[in-house]
């Protein structure tokens, strides 16, 4: 499985089976040259994960690319005129020779006082991958390799080291880090403070990793 990180929530995975980009946001760069796309997938309506300038141009370039959207999505992108699928927690999808599993419903709490919104994660190829958006959602299933959120108003870092130790995939990959000043903190924590047995890998952006 290959995997290029876009900086902040974006991600490309490649599974050799079909090529899945999640959360093509305002703080990712260069995720629009992009092509031969299966699906894009959107977490949920946040603007770091949902460009709604850039992704038009994004699914125009991928005719032949399934966008798929959290319930929380689906009005942005229909006043975008994008046509989308809605992704329920519990919903199983077939896209190119992948499954993804839709897991989890709601966003992490950013404040009491603020609405609480729809978030789903993408539960790649039985666990191969996971995408929780912005959530502490634990699969009741393995995971192999996690995209970890690193930094986010509704996180602090030592809840990011306590859901890799619940979920404790072989890998963790980093993201969600724009917010950060010095994200490289954060990564340190995590490989000191990580479960036996997971690996924490910062993918340089923009460049394609095996994992």
């Amino acid at each position: 499985m290959q995997i290029v990180h876009f900086g902040h929530a974006c991600v490309l995975l490649d599974t050799g089976s079909a090529r899945l980009l999640v959360d093509p946001g305002v703080f990712s760069t260069d995720f629009e040259g992009v092509r031969d796309l299966d699906a894009i997938l959107i977490t949920h309506q946040h603007f770091d994960h949902l460009d709604g300038d850039r992704l038009p141009a994004l699914v125009a370039a991928n005719p032949d690319a399934r966008l798929i959207v959290d319930p929380g999505s689906a009005r942005q992108v229909s006043d975008l005129g994008l046509t989308a699928e809605t992704a329920r927690p519990g919903d199983r999808l077939t896209v190119g020779g992948s499954t993804v599993d839709v897991l989890g419903g709601d966003h992490a709490v950013i404040h009491r006082d603020l609405p609480q919104i729809p978030n789903v994660g993408y539960y790649v190829d039985g666990g191969a991958f996971y995408h929780p958006g912005d959530s502490f959602f634990v699969p009741a299933e393995p995971v192999d390799v996690l995209a970890l959120p690193t930094g986010a108003p509704w996180l602090k870092a030592g809840e990011a080291v306590d859901y890799l130790r619940a979920v404790a995939p072989r890998v963790a990959v980093p993201i969600h880090e724009a917010v950060l000043a010095n994200p490289a903190m954060h990564h340190g924590l995590f490989e000191n403070l990580a479960p036996e047995g997971t690996q924490v890998r910062v993918l340089p952006r923009g460049e394609t990793v095996e994992v």
